[in-house]
């Protein structure tokens, strides 16, 4: 609880003034030290409530008792602190959020339970707001904590120095393993949600997420904190466990309170480790495919939920308490709260958790991230559903529609409608609001604003050649290299096959044997020998020629004049050619295109588009010069192969390929092509195959509108509804 001196007098003040009320004994009361304050934390062991006061505070608390009424309590109090002792509205508040929180023991009067009816209204809406959370629902099971207590070796045998070194051994021996194997790890790791594999992949989930908790148990438990609650979590209606470890809020230690936020995911990376060293040693088979799926899921769940700071996860209590900011979720969307009673509705009286100006930016900054990165999972979760049961993710998305858009709208108007607190400042408010409701309109729905988008492309001759190997070989030397001229018939590479050379000497001796044969024949064979021997040697003698050719193949040579652009061949120096590589191209330099791949999406806009107002080219490395097109032609038929492997994921580029296919060229999903004449300037600087950009600017429209294009663009591709 923030301290403020407040109104020193109430007009409620008569209400709990001849109470007679104090802490129970079973709450417990320890010290913290944050941002050099000295905090007091009072906790209830049965329920696992906590409440923080600053020490003016906790000194009135602290003196309550059954013998003085809380008027008295506060005048000796004022007396004695004349500067630093709560006022009467500050008393009130405080007793009643602890009498709410089960801390204090009083019997209320009618006049005082109607006092404290606002606290049970805010109980009760917590109470709801668990409800409501449909994706993350708990259910609690059994109290680890007497079992806990008759094993203390246990915990301190997992929770020490040795089984530290054990973990950091194995984790490096894992990293090493999965360096190792990374392209494997890759490709197995596509079919990860595949049907298939969703029951092996929930097993993993759930093996990984029980090591988790069992961290955060353990490490809890060793630095004397008790564990009383362990249960089952529906995350988007799958069981996985969870335990509440909630007593490590009142360990005095920062270390010790970060070491129980962080020990869930050093045994997640236990868990990793070793999936990662029985994946890699295993082969195919249930052990082999569960082990890859704890591995991921181990590694992918630290990284998106359980490190990152913005969901309430463990990320966020470390980061909590390395900023010294306790409860920093629920404070920063109080101090947004307040920001905006205080400054767009001009309430004076509204006063923010903190009067540290640094902790104050600290708690705007992660109010705003936090809340975008929540909606973002969330969505992403929803989409997940979706994707496998389209049913039930329309009911979760109209479910969280109304429970994070319809309902806290309807709240807020009713808030300005008839808050007691905006009785002052109600027609400020009002109008506030209405003024950036209808600006947002305005600047969203209808302010036309740039309407453009861009597709990677490369660039090709108008006239060019592909050169490709015409037989397997080596590649042992280039003759010309990349950007120099060629002549029809000039060699360009030199590739070597010891094992075609092998067969031409292996079918020279076959044939010389035959012609002996038949030398022989003449006088001691009959007819029938004599022709099989001779279509013998008419078979040896096509093979040797087709051997000879392809030999001769080995040296490849310009089929016409021009520019010999292959960028690539100097790494493949020494490596195996499969017959049909393509090696490179021999351009022509009078005039160049530039061929894009486009996606569904924004094809459908080139499509209905009237007409584009500027199409232009940026190559990759020459970003400030802008290549004007003359004019464009959209293919209208859709295509899988890429114009080039540089614009595919494995050559560098953006567009996803299919693992299965090793040249790169093959797509996940479908494109459009398009082939744009560029404008002749100075085309000694353009290069065939050089990649870039191609951005068509369209007619501007609103943000609203072209939000909507794209988000039932996004529908339609995806459910094909």
């Amino acid at each position: 609880m923030k301290h403020g001196i407040g109104k020193t007098f109430s007009e409620s003040w008569h209400r709990v003034a001849e109470l007679r009320v104090t802490l129970r004994s079973t709450v417990t009361v320890r010290k913290q030290l944050f941002r050099g304050k000295h905090w007091y934390v009072l906790q209830d062991p049965f329920n696992n409530h906590f409440f923080r006061l600053e020490k003016p505070a906790y000194t009135f608390i602290s003196r309550l008792n059954p013998a003085q009424s809380v008027a008295e309590v506060w005048q000796s109090n004022l007396e004695h602190n004349p500067e630093t002792a709560p006022g009467q509205d500050e008393v009130i508040r405080l007793l009643a959020q602890l009498y709410h929180a089960n801390l204090l023991f009083c019997e209320l009067p009618v006049d005082s339970q109607k006092l404290f009816e606002r606290y049970r209204q805010r109980q009760q809406k917590e109470q709801r707001s668990k409800l409501s959370s449909l994706m993350f629902f708990r259910i609690p099971l059994f109290d680890p904590d007497p079992w806990l207590t008759r094993h203390p070796l246990l915990v301190q045998l997992l929770t020490s120095r040795v089984a530290f070194g054990v973990w950091l051994i194995l984790l490096l021996l894992a990293g090493k393993t999965v360096v190792e194997q990374l392209p494997q790890l890759i490709s197995e790791a596509g079919n990860l949600l595949s049907v298939s594999n969703l029951l092996l992949l929930y097993c993993g989930l759930a093996l990984v997420k029980t090591l988790h908790e069992l961290g955060h148990t353990l490490v809890c438990k060793r630095f004397g904190g008790e564990v009383h609650t362990i249960g089952l979590m529906l995350i988007v209606f799958a069981p996985l466990p969870y335990m509440d470890a909630t007593s490590s809020w009142s360990f005095r230690q920062r270390r010790e309170r970060i070491l129980v936020a962080s020990a869930g995911m050093f045994f997640e990376f236990f868990a990793a480790a070793t999936a990662a060293l029985i994946w890699a040693n295993t082969g195919p088979g249930t052990i082999h495919s569960l082990s890859l799926n704890m591995l991921i899921v181990a590694s992918v769940s630290t990284l998106l939920f359980n490190a990152n700071p913005l969901l309430r996860y463990d990320g966020y209590y470390i980061l909590s308490d390395l900023l010294d900011i306790p409860n920093l979720q629920s404070r920063s969307q109080e101090h947004l709260k307040h920001l905006a009673r205080r400054y767009l509705f001009g309430l004076r009286q509204s006063s923010s958790p903190t009067d540290n100006h640094k902790e104050a930016c600290w708690l705007s900054i992660y109010g705003l991230l936090s809340g975008a990165y929540r909606f973002i999972i969330y969505a992403g979760i929803i989409l997940f559903v979706a994707d496998r049961f389209l049913l039930l993710g329309l009911v979760m998305a109209v479910f969280c529609l109304l429970i994070w858009g319809i309902v806290p709208i309807g709240r807020f108007i009713s808030y300005l409608l008839i808050s007691p607190e905006l009785t002052r400042v109600r027609s400020r408010a009002i109008f506030c609001t209405l003024s950036l409701s209808l600006v947002a309109i305005f600047l969203f729905g209808m302010v036309p604003l740039p309407n453009r988008f861009r597709a990677p492309g490369i660039i090709e001759a108008q006239s060019h050649i592909l050169v490709t190997s015409q037989t397997a070989g080596q590649l042992s030397q280039i003759l010309h290299d990349d950007g120099s001229s060629v002549v029809t018939g000039q060699p360009l590479l030199q590739l070597v096959n010891p094992e075609l050379e092998i067969e031409i000497k292996l079918t020279h001796a076959q044939r010389d044997e035959i012609v002996y044969l038949q030398q022989q024949s003449v006088a001691f064979q009959g007819d029938a020998t004599r022709i099989t021997l001779k279509r013998r040697l008419q078979a040896l003698d096509s093979r040797l020629a087709e051997l000879q050719r392809r030999h001769q193949a080995l040296l490849v040579t310009a089929e016409t004049a021009g520019i010999w652009v292959a960028p690539e061949l100097e790494q493949r120096v020494d490596s195996w050619l499969e017959r049909g590589k393509k090696l490179g191209d021999i351009v022509s330099t009078d005039s160049f295109k530039f061929v894009a791949v486009v996606g569904q999406e924004d094809a459908a806009d080139l499509f209905s588009a009237t007409t584009c107002e500027q199409v232009a080219v940026r190559l990759n490395g020459l970003a400030s010069t802008e290549l004007p097109v003359v004019d464009y032609q959209v293919i209208p038929f859709e295509q899988v192969i890429l114009p080039s492997a540089t614009l595919g994921l494995k050559g560098g580029g953006e567009i996803p390929v299919k693992g299965k296919d090793d040249q790169g060229l093959e797509t996940i999903e479908p494109f459009f092509r398009i082939s744009a004449d560029l404008e002749q300037l100075e085309t000694s600087s353009l290069r065939h195959g050089h990649s870039g950009q191609i951005r068509f600017t369209l007619a501007p429209q609103p943000l609203l509108t072209q939000g909507y294009r794209k988000i039932r663009q996004f529908i339609q591709k995806r459910y094909q509804l």
